[in-house]
């Protein structure tokens, strides 16, 4: 464990909690997260150190929040972990190269794509809201894969911001799915990636695993009530969540871009 103080590790707790309830109803969690760790750490604490710790804490809140959803909600966890597997494939593929490639260019087009999503969930008050009709064909099966698995999960290894929110649009958009239902899928395949980069931070020994430990419990806790809170308040809610999220992306990356 680090030095620490012990008012930042009450701080440290309470951001893993409310990252794990924010990141069960429609991702994002680590928008709260990784910033706090990488404030709350010492000085001089390089940021890998907050990358692994991060994902140390955010797979045991994400599984949490997977188990809560398929035991109650209609998650078809073979498809969920297909696409999953290509998502790791996606984030290594990001990930190998990100070494090599200016993000600063990316981020203002990932701006506005956010904020046509924001438009079109605006827009259309009817998206994520009713069940899908049937099971998923293949076509739609192929474009999941393609899209929320290689595509979002590349743009993971490669960026990172808001993944869990892109796999519940792009699975509600995709299959056509409720936001329930797309938001229990994501949690499932965000374990998966989260699997691969951990085992990397991991390999690296760039995980604080005290910290880890600890900030896992309260973060295990929120995502466990969030998605109790999801399953409970319905696909309205979650659309009014998405929305805050959406917007608090387009904020946190305006910020990196142009004032940090």
């Amino acid at each position: 464990m680090p030095d620490i103080s012990l008012t930042m590790i009450v701080v440290l707790c309470v951001a893993a909690l409310a990252a794990g309830w924010i990141d069960a109803v429609v991702g994002g969690g680590g928008l709260l997260l990784l910033p706090v760790l990488l404030l709350g750490l010492p000085a001089g604490t390089p940021a890998a150190y907050a990358l692994g710790t991060n994902k140390a804490v955010a797979i045991v809140g994400t599984s949490g929040a997977a188990v809560t959803y398929a035991r109650k909600a209609p998650v078809d966890v073979r498809l969920a972990v297909r696409i999953g597997v290509a998502a790791v494939a996606g984030s290594s593929a990001g990930a190998f190269l990100a070494a090599g490639m200016s993000t600063e260019v990316l981020k203002p087009l990932i701006m506005v794509v956010l904020l046509g999503v924001a438009a079109f969930v605006i827009l259309r008050p009817a998206f994520g809201t009713a069940p899908a009709t049937g099971p998923a064909t293949r076509r739609q099966i192929l474009a999941a894969i393609g899209l929320a698995g290689l595509g979002i999960g590349f743009y993971d290894g490669l960026i990172g911001p808001g993944t869990g929110t892109f796999l519940v649009l792009a699975l509600t958009a995709v299959l056509h799915l409720d936001l329930v239902t797309a938001s229990a899928t994501a949690k499932i395949v965000n374990c998966c990636t989260n699997a691969g980069a951990l085992a990397m931070f991991a390999w690296q020994g760039t995980v604080l695993w005290r910290l880890a430990a600890l900030m896992a419990l309260f973060n295990l806790a929120g995502g466990m009530l969030g998605a109790h809170t999801a399953l409970k308040k319905g696909s309205g809610f979650v659309r009014v969540v998405l929305l805050t999220v959406v917007f608090a992306l387009v904020v946190n990356i305006a910020y990196e871009q142009w004032l940090a």
